[in-house]
């Protein structure tokens, strides 16, 4: 899609520090549109981990020390969709409170409406608007540790896993394989019991796999206990070619599906298999 006279003065608004034409540039990629925006070289970090393990609030202390560096901090957080609406359910300054009060933040909430590898499709360009206009730190935040968010995270240079004291947690993302991807582990919540038992168990589980390991981390997002420490690992973490390599597979995976569920003809192809008339192969053909 081409860009209008309209479409330049909103992106040269948005470049000139206007949050609110910035969020508007950002529902328009959002839905499909094309902005003509220059080669950019983002600060990117993805963070996921299981339900209700802290990931919020530990990104709400990352961002606190990062903005006392005189950082400029960007937040995608990606949410389920509500089913009747397609909208995010948490709302942006549901999900970082009192944290998302300052210029220096800027709080996006990404529905999936139940295609996370649609987001996925477009959260290159709205990183690459992000950093245009000034964002020096982008984190992408998911809800879970499951495939979809695998592919989510994926287009982050670093991710973080962020786990808490229950081993079952942690579980559920080596089945998921997000322990391949990620470069630092945060087991938060250290005050309570099991953190170390859990850190320990994360350890050992890495020791059976090949290659450079992520470091594991405990910390606490209420106390601010090993913040310092986790930020700066963050900081000087750097792609190993394995986990380079599983990220652009992940990628190319989410694009492929972001194409294939987009197809004109996706419903037509999906009702000839429910009813026998083509095989899945033949679907496949038919749909490249």
């Amino acid at each position: 899609m081409a860009m209008g006279l309209n479409d330049f003065e909103l992106l040269n608004s948005a470049l000139s520090g206007n949050r609110r034409d910035l969020s508007k540039i950002l529902t328009a990629i959002e839905g499909g549109a094309s902005f003509e925006i220059g080669p950019q070289d983002p600060w990117t970090l993805g963070v996921t981990g299981p339900p209700g393990v802290g990931k919020s609030s530990l990104i709400g202390r990352l961002i606190s020390k990062w903005i006392g560096r005189g950082e400029k901090v960007a937040v995608l957080a990606v949410d389920p969709s509500s089913p009747n609406s397609g909208g995010a359910l948490l709302a942006d300054r549901m999900r970082m409170g009192a944290t998302d009060s300052s210029d220096s933040i800027f709080v996006r909430s990404l529905a999936t409406r139940n295609h996370p590898g649609g987001v996925a499709s477009r959260l290159s360009p709205m990183i690459e608007c992000l950093a245009a206009c000034g964002w020096s730190r982008i984190v992408i935040e998911t809800v879970g540790a499951g495939q979809s968010e695998i592919r989510i995270v994926a287009f982050a240079d670093r991710v973080l896993l962020v786990d808490g004291p229950d081993r079952g947690d942690m579980v559920q993302a080596e089945k998921a394989g997000i322990m391949e991807l990620a470069d630092v582990i945060a087991i938060n919540k250290s005050d309570m019991p099991n953190s170390q038992h859990a850190a320990d168990s994360v350890r050992s589980a890495l020791g059976l796999s090949q290659g450079l390991q992520p470091q594991v981390y405990l910390v606490s997002a209420h106390d601010g206990s090993g913040v310092d420490e986790l930020l700066e690992e963050i900081e000087a973490c750097s792609i190993s070619n394995l986990r380079g390599r599983l990220r652009t597979r992940e990628r190319l995976l989410s694009l492929w599906d972001s194409r294939l569920l987009d197809h004109p003809r996706i419903n037509e192809v999906l009702s000839a298999v429910e009813t026998g008339s083509i095989t899945l192969d033949e679907a496949v053909e038919s749909l490249r």
